[in-house]
């Protein structure tokens, strides 16, 4: 798998909301956005990824990989998420 400096969390920085979900689509998105990417934040996953047994391992990626085939076609999937077009 390629890394690679292009990955950016912006959005956490500028949010103002007040991350509620279930009130309208723009706040359930925002929220979304906001706890994807503290999620992915590195030190929470250090505490985080040992927890978890191996088939909440598999739960997470089985619903990530579902997802990604269901509303990106294989370009879009290197082009925005792998970003190694």
């Amino acid at each position: 798998m390629l890394f690679n400096n292009k990955d950016r969390h912006e959005f956490i920085h500028q949010y103002k909301g007040f991350g509620a979900f279930g009130m309208d689509r723009e706040t359930d998105e925002e929220t979304i956005m906001f706890y994807l990417q503290k999620f992915s934040e590195d030190q929470f996953m250090k505490a985080f990824i040992p927890r978890l047994d191996d088939s909440e391992l598999d739960e997470i990626y089985a619903c990530i990989h579902k997802l990604l085939k269901k509303h990106f076609s294989e370009d879009e999937y290197h082009a925005i998420f792998l970003k190694d077009i």
